[in-house]
């Protein structure tokens, strides 16, 4: 049996080890940890990043900023595209196939049958990893939530990180803005500062600084302690860069960056961000404004307003046709997507759907009204909770989106250019499943 086979049969088991895919806790996790003498205390320094939309994004950029300084980083990001070794990233690789499966197969022992769930073994695993391997950093992405999310297990992190805050995940959050963020601001840490974005509801900010000031967190506040804007102003394509004015030791002159690789003004947005945790990373750690420079023009996160260049999907259009592949599943994304469509004005744009049937696809679509040709929806392949291609059409016609249901994303971008007058531009959006399964199929 090949080391890759080896992974996914240990992967599939692991998945049985607990009746429901989330339960929010942290003592099963504990309990694994302290027989595998607790990996979590022997990581480098953590970089500890919550929120709603934008945290793999953020995560992206730091990366990318303290690698072109020449730090070594390893990197836990969820969920992940393609296979299950994109989650763990040891200093700049992506774990391999037989370190994955030695690494399962000893916590699999250690765990001795007992009741965990998958995440958080696989995030035990994660930690078994980066305690083998020397690094500069750890970054490391929440799941979903905070205070009871498996990651929450380091107590002593060098820094915390906290995006955008919107409704989702009610159903294990809370009902509110302020539930939710209370429960994302469960990553703070007595001492330890904690650079904030700035949220859209006061509800949020509210919560968040009743936290920080109950654990005693210094926070560091975007529109406060940090400012950034599009250099080319609120009506840029987001191309003309960054205006950056921090609170590090660069001082509080304004700075100008690049634009970042990531496409979409909202991107500017989750690069500010991480500047501005890189400042507050100093001087322990020195990430120059060359390095960010760099790290601006050389990050990659895929699945995240990714444009498709070559593969079967693309070979399907004719010339002056553009195919982009968005991995966003909430609302919060679906309207920066929309605020993005804006810089496409002069062309059609056509949407392929597929999403979970864990939130009402209306969320996802509301923005998007009145700014499509039309849509054609997909059932997820091979995805037990995927939201039928008929229910999609069905939410999408209520948006009057001239929706019908299709067997495959394929045959959705055939009837597109089958059906369109001129070229255009063809959106494939709605869940990170779909946008993994796209990326398989596309090569």
């Amino acid at each position: 049996m090949s080391a890759s086979e080896s992974t996914d049969v240990i992967l599939e088991r692991l998945m049985a080890l607990h009746p429901k895919s989330i339960d929010l806790s942290l003592e099963r996790l504990e309990r694994l940890l302290a027989a595998l003498d607790n990996p979590e205390r022997k990581l480098p320094p953590v970089v500890h990043i919550a929120g709603t939309n934008g945290k793999g994004s953020t995560a992206a950029f730091l990366r990318a900023f303290a690698e072109a300084a020449g730090l070594s980083v390893h990197v836990y990001t969820s969920p992940h595209l393609v296979k299950f070794n994109e989650r763990i990233c040891i200093s700049g690789q992506v774990i391999s196939d037989d370190e994955l499966s030695e690494i399962l197969e000893t916590c699999e022992q250690a765990n001795d049958g007992e009741p965990i769930t998958f995440f958080e073994i696989t995030t035990a695993a994660a930690f078994v990893a980066f305690a083998k391997h020397p690094a500069d950093l750890v970054i490391l992405e929440t799941g979903l939530g905070g205070r009871l999310d498996a990651t929450n297990v380091i107590d002593q992190p060098r820094l915390n990180v906290i995006t955008p805050i919107s409704l989702d995940h009610q159903h294990f959050l809370g009902d509110t803005i302020e539930e939710i963020a209370g429960e994302k601001a469960g990553i703070m840490k007595p001492g330890v500062p904690c650079v904030i974005a700035a949220q859209g509801t006061r509800a949020a900010e509210k919560a968040l600084r009743k936290h920080a000031k109950e654990v005693n967190a210094p926070m560091i506040w975007e529109g406060k302690d940090w400012f950034a804007r599009s250099a080319g102003g609120r009506r840029s394509k987001g191309d003309g860069g960054i205006l950056y004015k921090g609170h590090g030791v660069a001082g509080e002159a304004e700075r100008s960056f690049p634009s970042p690789a990531l496409v979409g003004r909202y991107q500017v947005r989750n690069a500010a961000l991480a500047i501005a945790s890189a400042e507050a990373l100093q001087p322990d750690f020195d990430i120059s404004d060359s390095a960010i420079t760099l790290g601006l023009k050389s990050v990659r996160w895929p699945a995240r307003m990714q444009q498709l260049s070559a593969g079967p999907l693309v070979d399907i259009l004719p010339k002056e046709w553009e195919l982009w592949l968005d991995g966003g599943h909430n609302r919060a994304a679906a309207e920066m997507i929309a605020q993005h469509s804006r810089t496409w004005r002069g062309e059609d744009l056509w949407l392929v759907f597929g999403a979970l049937n864990q939130r009402p696809p209306l969320e996802f679509l509301k923005p998007l009204e009145g700014k499509v040709r039309a849509a054609y929806t997909v059932t997820i392949p091979n995805e037990p909770n995927s939201l039928s291609a008929q229910e999609g059409a069905e939410a999408a016609n209520q948006l009057n989106m001239n929706a019908r249901p299709v067997a495959s994303v394929a045959e959705a971008v055939e009837s597109i250019v089958e059906v369109a007058e001129r070229p255009g531009r063809i959106l494939i959006c709605g869940s990170l499943y779909l946008a993994g399964q796209v990326l398989r199929d596309n090569g």
